[in-house]
Order: C-alpha cells, then structure tokens, then sequence
C-alpha cells in the first residue's frame, strides 16, 4: 500500500496544472470524510482519492485509457482502489461502478468541482455554504457545465442523501480553503 507522501509524490510526478492538484488535494478531502463516516479504512480511501487522477494529464485527449493507464502507475495499490479509479471514468473504462468504494469515488471527486466553483463566486467562499445552495446551482445547467450531476446523484448508492452528501463534502474541503486557493482573505 503507498504512503500519503508516496502518493503525492506520484501525483506531482505527474506534473497535474494547478487545478487538476486542487482537485486531488479536495478528492481525497471528501473521501477521507466518507471513509470516517462509513466505518471503512480512512488511509486506502483518502489516497485513492488523492491518486484517482494521477493519469490525467497523459490521457486527457484520450479518455478512454482515462483510468486504465493508472493501474500501470498504482500498481501497489490495492486492486479494490484500482478497480475504484476505473469505474470513476466507467462510462470510458466500460468498468461501471459496483460497489460502495466505486460510488463513493465517483460522487466525491465530482463534487468537489461543483463545491470549488460555488465557493469561488460566494463573497464568503466555501464558508457557511449550505446544501440548499449547490442545490440550486446543480440545477442551473450552465454553472459548472461540466460537473456531472448524476455521479454526484449517485450518492444514494452509499447510503446517503443529497443534502448529507454536500453537506460532509464542504465541510471536509474547508479546513483546506486556503491549498485549494478557495480562501477569500
């Protein structure tokens, strides 16, 4: 099993621009979260968020290999977190997801695209941001156009309600606000 600092250093490696580490920094925030929630081991859930991109930026005008390409670089991963890193990208890996660990990725690091962006318009930025609100902005279609809603939907297949899920996921991105470049002061 990788380190923290062994998957970050795998991430860097990569040379990820400033927002795809944010958003890797902000995955592993809410999955660290949900792990705790759900009584599942904290470490392997927060590192496979940390890394669940780490192949990014070699596949991104490739999409299908999105995913797949990372389980050359997680080798030493366990094979449920790899299997997780693919049915994040499913519709692309055709690996769709099956299981709590797979769901949990897949809503946690699409929300934190939707949370990052509400925060980045608010005056007061991710704090005292409430679920009614990213509720409203999931429903207006061209804000954060390219968050899939369904995957952050997807959370009731972890046993959780919408407004749970948002509500866990700001809270665990905020004690980060300033790494992920979201502090307002």
């Amino acid at each position: 099993m990788l380190t923290r600092d062994e998957a970050l250093e795998r991430v860097r490696a990569q040379n990820p621009d400033i927002g795809l580490f944010h958003h890797a920094l902000a995955s592993e925030a809410v999955m660290r979260a949900l792990a705790e929630k759900m009584g599942e081991d904290v470490e392997l859930w927060g590192i496979t968020g940390l890394v669940h991109d780490v192949d990014f930026p070699l596949t991104k005008d490739e999409p299908a290999k999105h995913g797949v390409v990372a389980q050359d670089l997680l080798g030493d991963l366990p094979e449920e977190a790899r299997g997780a890193i693919l049915a994040h990208n499913g519709e692309m890996t055709g690996t769709m997801p099956s299981g709590r660990f797979d769901y949990a990725l897949r809503c946690a690091e699409t929300v934190t695209g939707l949370i990052s962006a509400a925060a980045l318009v608010r005056p007061e930025g991710l704090h005292g941001m409430q679920a009614k609100s990213l509720k409203k902005k999931m429903k207006d279609k061209a804000f954060a156009a390219s968050v899939n809603r369904d995957n952050i939907r997807e959370c009731e297949h972890i046993a959780m309600t919408l407004d749970e899920f948002l509500e866990l996921a700001v809270a665990a991105m905020l004690p980060l606000e300033k790494e992920l470049g979201l502090a307002k002061s």
